[in-house]
């Protein structure tokens, strides 16, 4: 759909038109979960949802609202009934006196970007993937690096959902708030997302500056950097002394100077991508290469400045698959956790092709944020699909756990709601909320049965 006019309400439910699929096994992104559901439907309105919700409470059976899949753990994984978003989405609303977008929740983010391009409008911060739908890039608490807001979810103002009686709830800063307090992040356990408000800004562009630097130079200037830079982004190559660091700044006006078409698609097409993946198939094979493969390939990378509209920056493709567990680390504790994990890895035996992401976030307000009430330094591990990524997390977790890490939820994790209830000072009000909205669990699945309890 096209975009309302501001101020237009959410549509009506009613019709409850919905397409039966044949069934076939789901699985993630990753390949890492997979499920095969009894029923799949693409509902084409909320009053299709509502359908399938109040057939599933009937039945005692459950539903669950599927993305693209790109979360590396279960949380969408479908039971029963599997309902497909295909059919919802696009922009339905633009409010320009109060710089908001009501969008379908099921639109792709990397969708929703481009039609806020053309509306001169810009999301403030984003993660650097764009495959995602909002629903799930929002409730698992998806996040870029730096900024004011950094996750997607901390610029939500307003949200609507299907409940587990079937009930469509409307929550704004003034209608139900405590509900948009809760489930902005919901992990898909409050209801089914049907649309989503967020506060955007006038377009505007970055200047992104790729800066290779040894160990103690990027570790000894980063609080300093992240301080002064609106954006930064830093990749640690293991078994090396060597790290990219990149940093994005606003500019005053949309002049920008994007890289050469050739330039783009070598560096981030066919370098960290076809390239990379090629290679990671070599070293996968033999592991004993892998040391000297980062050495070789970190030495190789080069400076380079560009400029261009933010989510043309913020984001970049992923076509090499891979697994990766995320930890958020108290802001204070980030460097010195980091180190520990270098110094970790280094007495192992093991190898690790893919860099070590690091970013940093400002607090938000959302229960179960990975930033909730608390400055957080992230520290992304990752492992090429074909590598056993078991060792090197098991490996990683307990040094983030004794820094009272949260885990991402879309992101490989063994933590449970007995040990996260504690990292979470208001997981118990979230709780409740799920009580009180999902009463009959229609919308549980064994991911969220370990890591939200029965």
């Amino acid at each position: 759909r096209g975009p309302g006019r501001p101020g237009d309400p959410a549509p009506a439910v009613r019709g409850g038109a919905s397409t039966l699929l044949a069934v076939r096994e789901w699985s993630n992104w990753s390949g890492l979960e997979s499920a095969r559901p009894q029923r799949v439907e693409e509902p084409a309105d909320t009053a299709a949802i509502v359908a399938a919700v109040e057939r599933a409470r009937t039945e005692g059976s459950t539903v669950k609202m599927v993305g693209t899949g790109h979360s590396f753990t279960a949380i969408s994984a479908p039971e029963h009934t599997m309902l497909r978003p295909t059919r919802l989405g696009g922009i339905l609303s633009v409010d320009r006196d109060a710089l908001t977008v009501t969008a379908l929740a099921g639109t792709q983010l990397k969708v929703l970007n481009a039609q806020l391009e053309a509306l001169g409008l810009s999301l403030h911060n984003m993660g650097d993937i764009a495959e995602q739908t909002l629903a799930g890039a929002t409730s698992t608490g998806t996040h870029g690096t730096g900024g004011v807001a950094a996750s997607l979810s901390a610029q939500i103002c307003g949200l609507e959902l299907v409940t587990g009686t079937g009930e469509v709830l409307r929550a704004t800063e003034t209608e139900n708030p405590e509900i948009l307090d809760l489930a902005r992040v919901g992990l898909g356990a409050l209801g089914v997302l049907t649309t989503l408000t967020f506060r955007v800004e006038p377009l505007f562009a970055l200047e992104a500056v790729e800066t290779p630097m040894s160990w103690d130079e990027a570790l000894g200037g980063f609080d300093e950097r992240a301080a002064t830079h609106h954006h930064v982004d830093t990749y640690w190559f293991p078994h090396t002394d060597r790290l990219m660091v990149k940093t994005n700044d606003r500019l005053a006006d949309l002049d920008v100077a994007p890289l050469p078409r050739w330039r783009s698609w070598w560096d981030d097409e066919f370098l960290s991508n076809t390239l990379f993946g090629a290679l990671n198939r070599v070293t996968n094979a033999v592991p004993a290469t892998i040391p000297r493969f980062n050495q070789v390939s970190s030495r190789l990378l080069s400076a380079r400045t560009y400029s261009d509209v933010a989510h043309r920056v913020f984001t970049s493709p992923r076509d090499v698959v891979f697994r990766e567990m995320e930890y958020a680390v108290p802001r204070e504790a980030g460097l010195t956790a980091l180190r520990e994990a270098r110094a970790a890895l280094e007495r192992s035996d093991l190898r690790v092709t893919f860099p070590v992401e690091i970013r940093t976030t400002p607090a938000d307000d959302i229960a179960l944020s990975t930033s909730g009430g608390r400055d957080s330094f992230y520290l992304a591990f990752h492992t090429h699909r074909d590598a056993d990524h078991r060792a090197y997390f098991a490996l990683m977790e307990p040094i983030m756990r004794a820094h009272d890490g949260r885990p991402h939820w879309g992101k490989v994790h063994t933590r449970t709601a007995a040990d996260l209830a504690p990292a979470y000072p208001r997981f118990a009000e979230f709780l409740a909320l799920r009580d009180r909205l999902d009463p009959d669990r229609v919308f549980a699945n064994p991911y969220l049965r370990r890591v939200l309890g029965d």
